[in-house]
Formats: C-alpha cells, sequence, structure tokens
C-alpha cells in the first residue's frame, strides 16, 4: 500500500471538511480561492492530529500575563499592551499552548493564534474541600502545616519554600496521600533519605523503596530516590527494554516530590538535564526548598521553569528583566552575563501564586537566633607565601583561563585557611563542654573535620558524604539521645540539610562556603521546631585573609535573597567579585 505524504492527506480532508474549527474553515477557504496555494508540513500536521476534533466555546475574557502581552504589543505595533485576550473558541490544545479563536482587542477582528499556557494569568488557587486530618491524630500536622497541605493540593505544580524546620516534610507526605497519587518518586539529598522512609511510616502502612544504585522494582508506593542515583535510570537509549525507558517513561509517576529543591537551581548542571527530563513527565511536580534563591535571581530561574511560571517563557526576558542581564562578547561569540538582580519587589508580587514562603519567627514561638562574627588574626608566614603565589600565577594567566578554573587554585587557600582555624575553634569548642553543652561545628573540608574529630574522638560524631545513610542517621540519633556525646561535627554540603540537631544550641562554622544558602541551611540545623534555647552562631574569620572579603561578599548576596524572598555551587561570579578585590 502506498504510504501518502502528509501534505497531500492534509489536503484531502481540508477539501472534504465539514466541522467548526475555524483555522481549518480559513485553511480550506484559501485552498478553494487560490490555485497556487500549498499546505506547509507543520498545516499538514495539524490538520490530520485535528480532524476530528470539536472545537470547545470558551466565549470569555482572558487576563494575561504581562511578558506575553508585551509580546503581543510588540508583534502587532500596539501602543501599549492588552490586559487580556477574547476567547471565541478553543480550537485545540496541546501540551504547551492552546490554539483559540478569538481578538486581542475589542476592536480587533476574530482570527487564530497559538496562546502558551504559562501566558494566562493563573488566580491562586484554593482546595475545594475539608480535609479530614483525624488520620493523621498520631502526629497532628500543626496550622501552619495544614495551610502548606492545601497550598500544594490546590496545584499540580507548586513550590513550598518554607523557612528550614517547618516541617515541610511532614506537609508534604500528608499531601501526597490526601492527593490520591498511587505512585510518588521523592527525590532528596541521600542523608534524607531515612528521614523520608521514617515520615511516611508515621502516617501509612504504603510500600516504600529506598533505590540503591541500580536497583528498582514496580510494586510499590513510594520511591525514593537521591540526586545522585539519578545518573544510573537515565541515558540517552530510549529503548523499550532500557532501565531508563522503564523508569522515565512507563514508571507512572503520579506525583513527586523534590526535596532540597535548590540542588537544581544550575540550569546547566548534568543533574538539573536528567531530573528535568524525569519531571517532565509526571503531572504533579512539588518543589521543597528553604532557599529557593541560593544567592542570585539566575538561580530561582529553574526551579520556576518546572512549576511553570510564565515568567521563564523567555529565557532571555527574565534575564534581562531580573539579572540585570547584558551581552558580552568572548572572542567570536557573545555571551550573557547574569550574575546580577534587578526588579526584585516585582519577582516576589509575580511569583507569589506559585510559592509559599514563610519564615519560622512569624510561625513558631522560638526563642532568638545570635550570629556574631568573631575577627581572628592569622600568623602564618606559609599562608602569606602561598598568598603571594596565587595572586602571582593569577595574573600571568589572567586572560588564558576561566575564572572556575582560577577557583579551583583558589581552594587550595581556602583549606589552609580551613586548617589553621581548626585551634581556634577548639578553643570554641572547649568552652561550651565546660558549660556541658553540646556543639555543633561546620566545616567544608575533610582535612579539618578529622582534624577535630580526632581530637574530640570519645565524645563527638561526624558527618560527611564518606558515609552511608545509616551511618549519617546514627550520627545524628547519637548526637540527639547521647548524653556523653557533645559535638557534632560536620561537612558543610553533607549535614547541612535536613536533619534535625536541637539537642545543640550552639553552631560554630569553622571556614566559609561561597553560597549564602548553605550557611542558613547549617545555622538552622539546630534554629527550628523542638528548639527551646537561644540558638548562638559564631563566624570565626581571619580578619587579615581573603576569609574577610568572601565574608562581606556573602552578606551583600544575602541581601538580595531577602529582598526576593521575603526573608550551589562554586560560582563564577562570585569569584569574579572576589578575585577584582584580590588583585
Amino acid at each position: 500500500m502506498e504510504t501518502k505524504i502528509p501534505e497531500i492527506v492534509g489536503r484531502e480532508i481540508l477539501l472534504a471538511y465539514a466541522g467548526s474549527n475555524n483555522h481549518l474553515l480559513e485553511l480550506k477557504k484559501r485552498l478553494l480561492e487560490s490555485k497556487h496555494f500549498s499546505l506547509s508540513r507543520t498545516q499538514a500536521d495539524y490538520i490530520i492530529k485535528n480532524e476530528k476534533t470539536i472545537p470547545k466555546v470558551a466565549r470569555k475574557k482572558v487576563k494575561l500575563f504581562s511578558s506575553f502581552a508585551d509580546k503581543i504589543m510588540l508583534d502587532r505595533l500596539l501602543p501599549k499592551p492588552p490586559e487580556d485576550i477574547w476567547v471565541e473558541k478553543l480550537l485545540c490544545e496541546s501540551d504547551k499552548a492552546y490554539h483559540i479563536w478569538g481578538k486581542v482587542l475589542e476592536t480587533d477582528q476574530m482570527h487564530s493564534f497559538w496562546v502558551p499556557k504559562m501566558a494566562i494569568v493563573q488566580e491562586e488557587k484554593k482546595l475545594d474541600r475539608e480535609i479530614d486530618y483525624s488520620p493523621y491524630d498520631v502526629r497532628p500536622p500543626m496550622e501552619h502545616q495544614k495551610t502548606a497541605i492545601e497550598k500544594l493540593l490546590a496545584n499540580d505544580k507548586f513550590i513550598l519554600a518554607d523557612d528550614m524546620g517547618l516541617g515541610k516534610t511532614t506537609a508534604a507526605v500528608i499531601g501526597s496521600l490526601e492527593s490520591g497519587a498511587k505512585k510518588i518518586l521523592i527525590v532528596c539529598p541521600a542523608s534524607l533519605k531515612i528521614n523520608w522512609e521514617r515520615e511516611i511510616k508515621n502516617y501509612t502502612d504504603r510500600r516504600i523503596l529506598l533505590i540503591e544504585g541500580k536497583k528498582w522494582g514496580s510494586t510499590f508506593d513510594y520511591y525514593i530516590i537521591n540526586y545522585d542515583i539519578l545518573k544510573n535510570f537515565h541515558t540517552t537509549d530510549k529503548s523499550e527494554d532500557s532501565e531508563a525507558y522503564q523508569l522515565i517513561t512507563n514508571a507512572g509517576f503520579d506525583l513527586a516530590i523534590v526535596d532540597e529543591a535548590h540542588y537544581i537551581s544550575n540550569s546547566t548542571a548534568q543533574r538539573t538535564k536528567l531530573l528535568n527530563d524525569i519531571l517532565s513527565k509526571i503531572p504533579k511536580v512539588w518543589l521543597l526548598t528553604g532557599t529557593p534563591m541560593t544567592s542570585r535571581p539566575i538561580n530561582y530561574y529553574n526551579l520556576l521553569k518546572i512549576v511553570e511560571s510564565p515568567l521563564t517563557l523567555n529565557w532571555q526576558s527574565y534575564v534581562f528583566r531580573y539579572c540585570a542581564g547584558y551581552q558580552f562578547r568572548v572572542g567570536s561569540r557573545k555571551v550573557w552575563n547574569t550574575s546580577g538582580a534587578s526588579n526584585l519587589d516585582e519577582l516576589r508580587e509575580k511569583t507569589k501564586n506559585l510559592v509559599l514562603r514563610r519564615m519560622k519567627t512569624d510561625i513558631l514561638d522560638l526563642p532568638e537566633k545570635i550570629i556574631t562574627p568573631v575577627y581572628l588574626e592569622l600568623q602564618s608566614r606559609f599562608y602569606d607565601h602561598e598568598l603571594e603565589d596565587f595572586i602571582r600565577i593569577t595574573k600571568e594567566k589572567r586572560n588564558s583561563e576561566s575564572v572556575s578554573v582560577t577557583l579551583n587554585r583558589l581552594m587550595k587557600l581556602r583549606q589552609l585557611i580551613a586548617i589553621e582555624k581548626v585551634p581556634y575553634t577548639c578553643e570554641f569548642i572547649d568552652k561550651f563542654i565546660e558549660q556541658d553543652k553540646k556543639v555543633i561545628v561546620f566545616t567544608n573540608f575533610t582535612a579539618s573535620l578529622d582534624m577535630i574529630h580526632e581530637k574530640y574522638k570519645k565524645n563527638s560524631v561526624i558527618l560527611d558524604g564518606r558515609m552511608s545513610k545509616e551511618k549519617r542517621q546514627e550520627s545524628v540519633d547519637k548526637f540527639q539521645n547521647n548524653d556523653k556525646i557533645k559535638i557534632f561535627i560536620s561537612n558543610i554540603k553533607a549535614g547541612g540539610v535536613g536533619i534535625t540537631l536541637t539537642a545543640a544550641e550552639t553552631v560554630i562554622m569553622n571556614d566559609l562556603s561561597f553560597v549564602p544558602a548553605d550557611h542558613s541551611q547549617a545555622e538552622d540545623r539546630a534554629y527550628r521546631y523542638g528548639q527551646k534555647n537561644t540558638v548562638l552562631v559564631y563566624y570565626p574569620v581571619f580578619e587579615n585573609t581573603i576569609e574577610i572579603q568572601v565574608y562581606n561578599i556573602l552578606q551583600k548576596k544575602k541581601g538580595i535573597i531577602d529582598q526576593v524572598m521575603g526573608d550551589g555551587e562554586y560560582s563564577d561570579t562570585f569569584a569574579s567579585e572576589l578575585l577584582k578585590n584580590l588583585l
């Protein structure tokens, strides 16, 4: 049997078409009136796909999001952006857009055009039913958690950005049970997998699978996987018998919950691309994070894109409007600078219906958190020598290497500072141990972590990336419940999220990260629900080193975050600012 090309099939359908799709009727009229009219492949595909689609009558005004209204204004040379569009008929619907028969202005002629779904303003949604919380009496949710649950249930795509310690996990678990979802994917850091399993078991006996390596099963209700293992289930192989295909395409997840969602703030990172691919195939996606914007508005973009914010219709528009973006030339190509921040109040206003953000101080009756920098002087000829070498090499290679390469070399200086800081940190620890108080210590480097642990081996526990999830949870439990364990020593990335360490009221940052969110996350391991005492956070800083400059830049970036949110990774832009001060 001869296979006809789509253009010929489309022409035959069109000539016989007797339906009510205005767009098809218009094409049919043009075909009949002109001998020279021919269908494009896109038009032919549309005709074939929508031959039997009956247009829905809408006859209503739909408010437009401002970015799309601006585009219409430019496209049609209008003096100002239209506030809405008149929809006479919904001709058809794709995954991401509506094809409508309508008009832009009252005086406009009726015609067909496509409208991206994200371009239509979404009014704040409210749950249209009462939730019976009696089945959860064993650990009843607090009132602020009930609000979070209802927000999640009212929105298929949503960011729950409550401050650390407000019980986002509990809200998401109860929300998942109330959502009717039969198959739920939970993505979280490795250190939190057991915590998620425990929280689910508090409320249900539904089957849970903790995914390890390439282990997979199809008879479970909850699938808990950490970010690093995702790559084992995602390949470019789309064959039907590949594990990747089974997970991404055939798994049939109804709901995805992404914990510590700021892990995917970098849109270009491989981890982000893998997860975005998976999430695009799941109808409901809830993002949980206490720090939705880790340092700059560009970090916020991917989270907003996942929840289908209209602001992400055009990446360049977002960068220009909210990142003070501009292009510059690198050799023969143009590159965007996205390191800035602009129109932050507007950004907060235009994302408020997709995000729920509340601070502990607004919700809980918590004691005070006092943050104190402690300025020290480093006496080290070795540091001075290393700094001189770093500046010399950096100046020599300024035009021949990327900032990220320079940043890696800077790591040696940061590690040296962290090691030199250890004796001072231990002095702090000793003072609090003498008062029979527990202490949490954070550092970025294994060497400094091991040095502190070696000194306090008998009454301390550690948590870092070398440990299994079981060992990590064991460290947390020992610190919380064993009076003999006085010191919790952790890598800031591994132990700075998702765990509760309210047995301590003192936090010491041995050294600094380049990401403000890392510090606030770490501080709030102690400053969260269940804490009864004032939390003291100490930042020992060597005044005569690069550390004081890092500290000052971090304070500036925190101000940007606060303006947007109402309250990671090594950043090339951070490095640029630091290097500018050094050189």
